[in-house]
């Protein structure tokens, strides 16, 4: 078994292919929207490749920064998550060990954190969806930040609500700008190959493991 070294005073968890495996109903949602509402003809797999930041930056990056007005932005990124809420709810669960490694992180005093591209809507429908909310000293949305991963302000930030050195976090990335960002920020990373597999993250010199769940005893080591 791989032993790792490294003893975090704090974690933060991305949130969507992290925490949860939701990813798939993220991007059926946008790719309805994208071919079906406004009859683009893009792939499944091209939209898979721009899910991650926040909803008008995903617009942008497909459409251009000048094809939707504000209100329309607004318009299609509520209906996007209308439609991912709808498609998602039968299936909304924890990837498998969570929820013991987060009982086993919280009676070991390490502080815990999210910190998410999400919008807080979204947060709040799996935090109180799965009764998890209480473990969690901090949460940073989409709504909160300035600039998107992988920019290093969102875990920036999370760090800051715990009060904890950034370089004494560990994060749960599972999407290359996310491990870059933990990388912006000076913050190791654990990636779940939940939505991309391990060869998609060569170059970042912060991961220190792979994980498909958080049964992997390799989290033992940590704690």
């Amino acid at each position: 078994m791989q032993v790792l070294d490294f003893k975090p005073k704090a974690i933060i968890f991305d949130l969507n292919g992290t925490m949860i495996n939701d990813m798939e109903y993220h991007t059926k949602a946008w790719h309805s929207i994208i071919t079906e509402d406004l009859g683009e003809n893009n792939s499944y797999e091209s939209v898979k490749k721009e899910m991650y930041g926040k909803n008008p930056e995903v617009l942008e990056r497909i459409f251009g920064k000048d094809r939707f007005t504000p209100e329309e932005i607004i318009s299609l990124s509520n209906e996007k998550e209308r439609r991912y809420q709808e498609g998602y709810f039968p299936y909304l669960k924890l990837i498998d060990g969570l929820d013991e490694f987060l009982e086993q992180a919280k009676n070991e005093g390490i502080s815990m954190a999210i910190g998410s591209a999400a919008i807080l809507f979204n947060i709040d429908f799996v935090l109180d969806g799965l009764k998890i909310r209480s473990y969690f000293d901090g949460i940073v949305s989409a709504d909160d930040v300035e600039i998107s991963k992988p920019h290093p302000e969102t875990f920036l930030k999370a760090a800051n609500l715990l009060g904890v050195n950034p370089a004494e976090c560990l994060v749960f990335e599972d999407a290359p700008k996310g491990v870059e960002s933990a990388q912006n920020a000076g913050m190791k990373c654990i990636v779940l190959t939940t939505t991309h597999d391990s060869e998609e993250f060569a170059g970042y010199s912060n991961i220190i493991g792979f994980i498909d769940n958080f049964k992997n005893p390799i989290l033992t080591t940590l704690l």
